[in-house]
């Protein structure tokens, strides 16, 4: 007799690896055998549950009760309070700090009460390499409807009522781009995704593909039955061991259970997937080189036209989707384009799946309606700014995308509304700055990872990055000039109408936005030769005021090189000879005394 009553959905993804997960199931499993209860309460590992700022986490089905930053030494008390008692266990439940008050149901956290959860309805319920969990939640119904009562005019036309875009940058309308693909001549045809994601801050496909690898199959199956593809790829970045891993098992089931390969579901039509791993190059991320990485050479884009859909892999007609436009797919095939079509903006439709990072307190996954304002994602569900500080930017759409400021938080996400204000929508990173980011350092630091990602074939992005990540690297170190401003702009411009990809395109966006909207600060570092922000070590000189410093030793102990002189009950000072400026001290100090 099955005495099964409760199951733990332990997250699994690689955020919470990195913070113990793997140990803590199993002390959870021992613990639990110890008192004779691993027959009742079943320790089950899911795929990201998206708070990752809280990690290890853990939701108990079915009550919902949410527990978060689970250590080993508390397990123990965890089980005894919980699982014997019947009490839940508030030291390890989410404290909601504005009020200081305990809430217990996970779906009542502000982080997750403000969401939607499409793309990621499976994440953190289900075990991503058991497809029976999968199949239990209605997955691969869309295929079975697609591939038995839809012709593949039926599916395109679906598609296209969603309005959905490519959620991996561009924003190209997914129907359309299938119905060019479909309409191409040849026998043999290709469904490619792009799980290469290489942006800074970007971990929304990695997470996906972990907690729901079999949504991504299902969308490249019905992709393929619409152009009448064959054979996929999914080109992911070797650096995702995890993503592979469990992508590799949901390929393998899929096939035993008839959902890959031939006569799929008896419908009479083939189509099979293989996994191809990239080597990390960001230029791989744009379509045509990812493409040419495939086919064993060189990645790097080729010009257009010819687009992929007449000629793409091994110059056959192909279609290109991300993992987050894959994984809406069989959603849109199962409830209608028109379901679809009713959440999100007039031009946008549908949810978004941001990677939230940076200065904010809940780092981590979010998906929110098209048209939620910035402000609602970065203080309602990330829960604000740490330590007191003030709010200055937000990147968007990693470093091809712009700098947002304050005064523009109230703007809405969609793919127009984010253009307007000089970022991209990319492929879904959102790194939060607070007061101490120098915008300068910014720009210099997102130019010199698009000129070191630069794949070199067109001189616009090999020779203009290099430009100007010159002039910025000058401004930092206090040797800029007036005349930098308009070199600046002039480079910035040249490049965007020259360069051969979308990724050169988009290259000079942080300077261009960081000019518009922070031109102050570049006018301080050039004029003034000082960095408000006081990042920029060159234009720093460290002193400790005597009057404020309270003689506490915070700063001695954090530096790296000893240059921090300090005895109990006596004010620090600062021997100039051995300090190296890495800002260790300042960071440290909580009473504001060096500066």
């Amino acid at each position: 007799m099955n005495k099964l009553r409760t199951q733990l959905m332990l997250c699994g993804g690689t955020g919470c690896h990195s913070t113990g997960s793997i140990a803590v199931k199993e002390a959870i499993r021992n613990e639990l055998k110890r008192h004779d209860l691993h027959e009742e309460i079943q320790v089950i590992e899911t795929g990201c549950n998206g708070f990752c700022a809280v990690g290890p986490v853990m939701l108990v089905h079915p009550e919902g009760i949410f527990y978060q930053k689970l250590t080993l030494d508390e397990i123990p008390k965890l089980v005894e309070e919980h699982f014997l008692k019947g009490r839940p266990y508030k030291k390890l439940q989410y404290v909601e700090p504005a009020s200081k008050e305990t809430i217990p149901i996970m779906n009542d956290i502000p982080f997750f009460a403000h969401q939607m959860f499409w793309v990621m309805r499976n994440k953190g319920i289900i075990d991503p390499e058991v497809i029976d969990e999968y199949i239990a939640r209605d997955g691969y119904f869309g295929v079975a409807k697609a591939l038995k009562e839809m012709t593949p005019d039926q599916i395109v036309e679906e598609v296209k009522t969603s309005g959905i875009r490519g959620r991996g940058g561009a924003g190209f309308p997914t129907g359309l781009k299938w119905q060019f693909a479909k309409a191409s001549p040849g026998d043999v045809k290709y469904v490619l995704c792009n799980a290469d994601e290489g942006d800074p801050g970007a971990f929304m496909d990695r997470s996906v593909l972990e907690a729901d690898p079999h949504a991504v199959l299902e969308g490249m199956i019905i992709a393929a039955k619409a152009i009448n593809s064959h054979h996929g790829y999914i080109y992911v970045r070797t650096e995702y061991p995890l993503a592979i891993k469990r992508l590799e098992i949901a390929i393998r089931q899929a096939r035993e259970y008839g959902l890959l390969g031939k006569d799929i579901l008896g419908s009479g039509f083939d189509f099979d997937v293989e996994i191809y791993q990239g080597a990390g190059a960001f230029v791989c991320g744009e379509e045509t080189a990812l493409m040419r990485s495939i086919e064993g050479k060189r990645g790097m884009p080729r010009p257009r036209p010819p687009f992929p859909a007449h000629k793409g892999l091994w110059e056959k007609p192909s279609i290109l989707n991300n993992v987050e436009t894959l994984a809406n797919i069989a959603q849109i095939i199962v409830n209608g384009g028109k379901w679809y079509a009713s959440v999100g903006t007039e031009t946008s439709k549908g949810t978004k799946v941001f990677a939230l990072s940076g200065a904010v307190n809940n780092i981590g996954l979010v998906e929110v309606p098209m048209g939620t304002t910035l402000r609602t994602i970065i203080f309602d569900i990330g829960g604000g700014i740490p330590r007191k500080k003030k709010f200055k930017a937000v990147q968007l759409g990693g470093p091809s995308g712009g700098c947002v400021p304050e005064h523009l938080l109230d703007t809405p996400v969609d793919y127009e509304a984010i253009a307007k204000v000089g970022a991209i929508m990319g492929s879904g990173g959102v790194i939060v700055m607070d007061e101490s980011s120098c915008m300068v350092d910014m720009a210099r630091f997102f130019m010199d990872f698009i000129q070191d990602e630069s794949c070199g074939k067109c001189t616009p992005c090999r020779e203009g990055t290099r430009r100007i990540l010159g002039i910025l690297n000058r401004i930092c170190d206090g040797k800029g000039e007036p005349e930098d401003i308009e070199s600046l702009k002039n480079l910035s411009y040249i490049i965007k109408d020259s360069a051969l990809c979308g990724l050169g395109q988009t290259g000079p966006n942080p300077v261009l936005s960081t000019l518009r909207y922070f031109i102050d600060e570049f006018n301080a570092h050039i004029i003034e030769k000082r960095c408000p922000a006081k990042r920029c070590v060159a234009l720093l000189k460290f002193e400790i005021d005597p009057e404020i410093c309270t003689k506490c030793g915070l700063c001695f102990k954090s530096c790296p090189t000893g240059a921090i002189e300090w005895k109990k009950k006596e004010v620090a000072k600062i021997d100039k000879s051995k300090c190296v400026k890495c800002l260790t001290c300042f960071d440290r100090c909580r009473f504001g005394s060096i500066f």
